[in-house]
């Protein structure tokens, strides 16, 4: 029996959404931004502590001043990751707001939080606003999805968190 599990790509717009799962589910990627307009669907099997999983990747539009995510597309999600551009520290406030949205809209459910474009680095400006959404998250990763570092390990530590551990019976 195979687990399908909903997940929720979130954050604002162009950090890398779109990017991260397009590199995930094809190994593909490009410079050319395209705006997502509602959401795309993807979806990628993958096997955790022996259990035969399917996640169904909800890739949501980013969110801006003008635009915020509808708790609609949250419904029935296991998980999500939000993915933040740390050379872009505005946004971290969008992060922020959309952890909280999901908490109030599902519950508490378990996220990874992505900073992503670990290409370059050299631009980031992380600052204490993070630290907060760190200390909530099952796991932090730092990603690129141009060169493809850390993006299968993103989708492994959200699927991890999504499998439960087989019960140890004490002898």
């Amino acid at each position: 029996m195979v687990l399908q599990k909903k997940i929720c790509m979130l954050g604002s717009f162009a950090v890398g959404k779109s990017s991260l799962v397009k590199r995930y589910v094809d190994n593909t990627f490009s410079d050319n931004y395209v705006t997502t307009i509602g959401v795309q669907i993807a979806k990628k099997k993958l096997t955790v502590r022996e259990t035969d999983i399917s996640l169904l990747v909800w890739d949501v539009y980013g969110e801006d001043n003008t635009q915020k995510v509808l708790p609609s597309y949250l419904r029935g999600l296991s998980g999500y990751v939000i993915v933040v551009d740390p050379s872009r520290p505005e946004s971290f406030t969008s992060a922020f707001s959309l952890h909280q949205l999901v908490e109030e809209t599902t519950g508490p459910k378990p996220f990874v939080l992505a900073l992503n474009k670990s290409d370059i680095r050299e631009k980031w400006r992380i600052n204490g606003e993070l630290e907060e959404l760190q200390n909530a998250a099952y796991s932090t990763v730092e990603t690129s999805a141009k060169s493809g570092s850390s993006v299968t390990e993103l989708f492994e530590e959200l699927a991890n968190a999504l499998v439960p551990a087989p019960l140890k019976i004490a002898q």
